[in-house]
């Protein structure tokens, strides 16, 4: 993707230094590693942005933060990234995750029905919530990890890939 339209989508250097709630990252956020815009450092945060993504809650960027930190890849594309999930993706990435989870377990995948309150009080929605987490249990505990570093590794190898073709192309225009 052309660095003209990835600056215009994220955020600047400067506005995400002087966030407060990035402060007390301290000097680890003013790396120049973070901020590049070329072709590794944009696949790395594409690739830690999908595997934060899964975190479940609302950690998401928060990892994605750590985790760019801790790789020294772009730091905008990888919190940007983790946007991928949402309300309407979350649950089939889930129930893909338990499905790869119980195949990795050589288990029978079950059918996960949706959650149901029913005419519970809200104060009795979390022992539901705990006993519908348990059901799921072990393959969903395994297939999210997996999934992740699926997702993780072929976006890395996808955004070289069409970096690489996005070149080549440009390198081709002008020889002619």
């Amino acid at each position: 993707m052309p660095r003209r339209h990835l600056k215009k989508w994220l955020p600047s250097r400067q506005s995400l230094l002087e966030n407060r709630n990035l402060s007390w990252f301290g000097p680890a956020i003013r790396r120049p590693a973070l901020w590049q815009l070329n072709r590794r450092p944009v696949a790395g945060g594409v690739a830690v942005g999908m595997f934060a993504g899964l975190i479940p809650g609302p950690f998401q960027m928060l990892g994605a933060a750590l985790f760019s930190v801790l790789f020294r890849v772009n730091l905008p594309v990888a919190v940007f990234t983790t946007l991928y999930t949402n309300p309407f993706t979350i649950v089939p990435l889930y129930v893909l995750a338990h499905r790869i989870g119980a195949w990795a377990m050589g288990v029978e995948a079950e059918e996960i029905h949706l959650l149901e309150f029913g005419d519970k009080a809200f104060s009795e929605w979390l022992p539901v919530l705990i006993e519908y987490v348990e059901h799921l249990g072990k393959p969903l505990l395994i297939g999210i990890p997996i999934l992740a570093l699926l997702l993780s590794f072929s976006s890395y190898v996808l955004v070289m890939i069409a970096w690489r073709f996005h070149i080549c192309r440009k390198w081709a225009r002008r020889r002619c």
